[in-house]
Formats: structure tokens, C-alpha cells, sequence
């Protein structure tokens, strides 16, 4: 979900902009003046102009498009006043304009961009939440004593390294998307070449600086880590259904794992089958051989050139306007993102172990909570497509500023609230299903509802490339929440519901501001 939607441009396959001057024909107007027959004794001539043309004078909003067609039709000033005593074409086309009421013409239906398949939005929202299941298949081997906080071994060196390493993809998921939208898509292989190893490399340092974890804990951190680039590659390039084969093996053994006990050779054989398929389709999809032919013809280029090895060579320096390489997307401009997914994760982690990490006991973890916004991303995306189909109908239907804005107010609740309808279903079901897991209280509901709200309504804005306010609105209520955490003010629940309360305010105020106006929707 990082970066803004990319969409294809309709009636293309790959999602180039089409090409320039194709724009839709202009009917030329009938020629009806002049081939008209002589008008009856006593009939008044603008009369039967007016009948004649009215379909034509009824749809033009100015009376130069009438007076234009007069004059294209052969009609001169003297002809003119002659025959309708006007004095020129200009002024019989005002009388025309005035006699004959407005009528448009309804557009033709325009195909709509942002229609997606259900099917495929849920898949996304499937995988997305998948990987969990490897915690399910892989907790025995993560056995050891509880840490100080009362969580299980290695929890807090798992948390750290996903942690990292979402932020970090983020980040260079909005990158790699910047440039399948400029319609490079090898620029976007070299992107997630060079960026999904390295924020492999950061997840398992961030894992690895954590203390106090058991051996194994470490190992699965960096396989975790692995696992989030090789996705990020298959994610962004659309390989959902490639991801979804290579989780199978380690899915059917977590569901294994509820009714059985395997072993842990097994357990392990699973995790290692999964992981190793999810990053060798990830190098299938990214261009390793061109970068490894790249690299070694600079290597080359490097070593033709070393300083006494033959004579001086001048190179010229090119001008902007002879630049031959598109200038790609600025990397300041992808750094919003991984603030907004940093501050998006924390308020997710407070939600699922806010009271734990605030000493309360470990059976108040809610991890529902956090399975339930993870899962609920996948409905997110589609209701994201909804709205802007929708804000799309009414900016066609819509006759007046205020009437757009009260269409677009009624798409944003409409979306919403399937949005958090869905969110507290599988809220509810996943409490229900979870074993020992805290109930779904007042409290709770209302939190991880406001907490829905501000992923959507940030995700929202950020399709219309507004991260800056989304990321600082999130950013902030992540840091407010850390500050309560350290400095034991208020009650955690109390301190999570009012820190998502404001968050989701600012942000509802925000779409309201930033998306009431037609032209944020162009």
C-alpha cells in the first residue's frame, strides 16, 4: 500500500500514458443552413432557424459556438440582414442563444480507472497476513524462559527487526512505484535490487541488537527479515499469487501444527521451504543478470581508464537539455512513507501489547487486534478504489462546488463505514478464535475502530500524495503514545483511546480540507 495508486491508463495493458494529441474527435457540425429549404409565406425566418439548429443551440454554452457554425455554413452579414434583419452573425446568434433553452447532452459512459477486482484486493489482504502463521509453526523453536516484560522468548527481538524493516520497505516500496508509474520498469528492478537486500541487512541488525533473546530467536529474525524484501519485490511488481505458492508450505504446517504436534525438523524443513521459495521468485523477478553485466562494464570502463594507462581522454559535458535518462523520483520524497509506516506500526504494536509493555500482565496481549487490522487490509484497498470511483461519478454529476463536496462526504462515510464494519468482524472473530485472548470490550472496540480509521483515512490521503500531513499526523500520536508509555502516565487502554481519537480527528479533518476540492480529484 506504500505510494500513491498506481493505476494503467484505460485501454492500455501496460500502463504507459497514451500517446500525445489523442484526444477524442470533435463532430463537425451538419450543414443544415444552407441546404435548407426556402422558408413558407408568412413563417418567420428565426423561427425556423431555431427549430432547425436547436439541438445545436440548446448544447452551446456561449453564442460565438452558434455564431461560429453560422459563419462555416456560408451565411454572410448581408444575407443575414436581409434575411432574419440582424445585423451580423454574432448578433443573430445572441438571438438564437437567448430563444432556445439550455439542454446539455448527457456525456457518454467513460470507462472507470478505478475499477479493481475484488478477488484480487482480498488475496493482497491474505497475504499480508499470512506470514504470521510462521510464529504459529516456528514457537517451538523460540523456546525459553518468558523476558522481564512476561512475553514470550524472542518477542522483543522479532518485534524490532519487523519493525525496521517495514519502515525501510515502505520506503522503497514508494520508490519502486514511482517508477513502474514513469513506465520504467527496470528502473524499478534495479530500485528493489539494490534496496530489498539492504533493508534485509537492517532488519537483522535491528534484531541482533537486541539482548537477552534466545539463540534460535536471532536466526528466525533474519529469516523474517528475508522474507519482508523478498515480498516487497513480489508486492510491488503484482507476483501476489507467486508469494501465496511460496507460503503454502509453511500455512499447511501452522494448520498442522493447531491439531498435531510435528517435529522440529519438520517445523523447520517448512519455514526453510517457504522463505527459500519467496526469495528465489523474488530473484526471478528482479533484473540480476543485467546488474551483474552492468557492474562488470563499469568494472571494465574503471580500469580502461587508470591514470598513465594511455593517453587523456576529454569527456564533454552534457547540458540539461541534452540529458538522455529520464530523471527518476527524488529520494526525499519516498522518506514520508517509511515515517508514516513507522508511525502506523507503532500504534498497531501499542494496540496489540500496550498494556504488557505498560507492566501489565501477559495475558492482555490482544493480538486479535492486530490481526484483525492487518487482514482488513486487503477490503481497505478495495474500498480505496471505491471512493475514488466514486469522487470520480460525482465530479461528473456534480453542477456546483457545494454539490461536489457533499458527494464526495457521502462516498468518504459510505467507504468508512464498510471499512470498519469489516474491520470489527474480524475483530470479533478473531477474539472468539484466539485462545486466551482478552475480550472484546467497549473499550477496546472503540479503540481498534478510531485505530481503523486512522490507517484509512491515512491511506487515503496518501493515494492523493498527501504523506506529509498523514505522516506527521501518525508520526506524532506514535511518539505521544511512546512518551505515555515511558513516563507511566494514565491508563494504557485510557492513553490508546484518546491518542487514536485525536490521530483519527486530525486526519478526518484533513480529508475533509485536503479532498472537499474538485481539483484534488483531477
Amino acid at each position: 500500500m506504500s505510494g500513491s495508486l498506481w493505476l494503467k491508463d484505460p485501454g492500455r495493458e501496460d500502463g504507459r500514458p497514451a500517446a500525445r494529441g489523442a484526444l477524442p474527435a470533435v463532430p463537425r457540425p451538419r450543414r443544415t443552413v444552407a441546404a435548407a429549404a426556402p422558408a413558407a409565406p408568412g413563417a418567420d425566418p428565426m423561427d425556423e432557424l431555431a427549430d432547425r439548429l436547436g439541438g445545436f443551440v440548446a448544447a452551446a454554452v456561449h453564442p460565438d459556438e452558434i455564431a461560429a457554425v453560422l459563419e462555416s455554413d456560408g451565411m454572410t452579414d448581408e444575407y443575414i440582414r436581409l434575411t432574419y434583419g440582424r445585423r451580423d452573425s454574432f448578433a443573430l446568434a445572441e438571438d438564437l442563444y437567448r430563444r432556445v433553452p439550455r439542454s446539455f447532452p448527457e456525456p457518454e459512459g467513460a470507462p472507470d480507472p478505478w475499477k479493481v477486482s475484488l478477488t484480487a484486493c482480498l488475496l493482497r489482504g491474505v497475504v499480508f497476513a499470512l506470514p504470521g502463521l510462521a510464529y504459529v509453526l516456528g514457537a517451538p523453536l523460540l523456546d525459553g524462559p518468558k523476558d522481564r516484560l512476561g512475553l514470550p522468548a524472542g518477542t522483543l527481538t522479532l518485534l524490532a527487526g519487523a519493525l525496521i524493516g517495514w519502515v525501510w520497505d515502505q520506503t522503497l516500496s514508494h520508490r519502486a512505484y514511482s517508477w513502474l508509474g514513469l513506465g520504467d520498469r527496470a528502473a524499478a528492478g534495479r530500485t528493489l535490487l539494490a534496496g530489498a537486500p539492504a533493508g534485509a541487512l537492517l532488519g537483522s541488525v535491528a534484531a541482533l541488537s537486541v539482548p537477552g533473546g534466545p539463540p534460535f530467536s536471532y536466526v528466525f529474525a533474519a529469516g523474517q527479515s528475508l522474507y519482508v524484501g523478498a515480498a516487497t519485490v513480489l508486492l510491488v511488481l503484482g507476483r501476489e499469487r507467486l508469494l501465496l505458492a511460496a507460503l503454502a508450505p509453511m500455512a499447511a504446517g501452522a494448520v498442522l501444527a493447531l491439531f498435531a504436534d510435528p517435529p522440529v525438523p519438520v517445523r523447520t524443513a517448512l519455514l526453510a521451504v517457504s522463505l527459500a521459495a519467496a526469495c528465489a521468485l523474488a530473484v526471478r523477478e528482479l533484473p540480476v543478470a543485467g546488474a551483474v553485466r552492468a557492474a562488470a562494464a563499469r568494472a571494465r570502463g574503471r580500469a580502461e581508464r587508470r591514470p598513465g594507462a594511455g593517453p587523456v581522454r576529454w569527456r564533454v559535458l552534457r547540458g540539461a537539455e541534452e540529458e538522455r535518462t529520464p530523471r527518476g523520483p527524488r529520494l526525499g520524497d519516498s522518506v514520508p512513507y517509511g515515517v508514516f509506516g513507522l508511525g502506523t506500526g507503532l500504534l498497531v504494536l501499542y494496540a496489540a501489547l500496550g498494556e504488557v509493555l505498560a507492566g501489565g500482565p501477559a495475558e492482555a496481549v490482544a493480538a486479535p487486534s492486530a490481526v484483525a487490522l492487518t487482514l482488513s487490509m486487503g477490503p481497505a484497498e478495495w474500498l480505496l478504489h471505491r471512493f475514488r470511483s466514486g469522487s470520480l461519478a460525482g465530479l461528473r454529476a456534480a453542477r456546483s462546488p457545494r454539490g461536489f463536496r457533499r458527494r464526495m462526504l457521502t462516498t468518504l462515510a459510505r467507504c468508512l463505514a464498510g471499512y470498519l464494519l469489516v474491520l470489527t468482524a474480524l475483530g470479533a472473530t478473531g477474539t472468539l478464535l484466539w485462545p486466551g485472548a482478552p475480550g472484546l470490550t467497549g473499550v477496546r472496540t472503540a479503540t481498534l475502530l478510531l485505530l481503523g480509521t486512522v490507517m484509512w483515512t491515512g491511506l487515503l490521503l496518501q493515494s492523493f500524495g498527501a504523506v506529509r500531513p498523514a505522516a506527521v499526523v501518525c508520526a506524532s500520536a506514535a511518539v505521544a503514545q511512546s512518551l505515555a508509555l515511558l513516563t507511566g502516565a494514565g491508563q494504557p487502554r485510557t492513553v490508546q483511546l484518546v491518542v487514536a481519537g485525536a490521530a483519527a480527528a486530525a486526519l478526518a479533518a484533513l480529508v475533509c480540507l485536503l479532498l472537499g476540492r474538485a481539483t484534488a480529484h483531477r
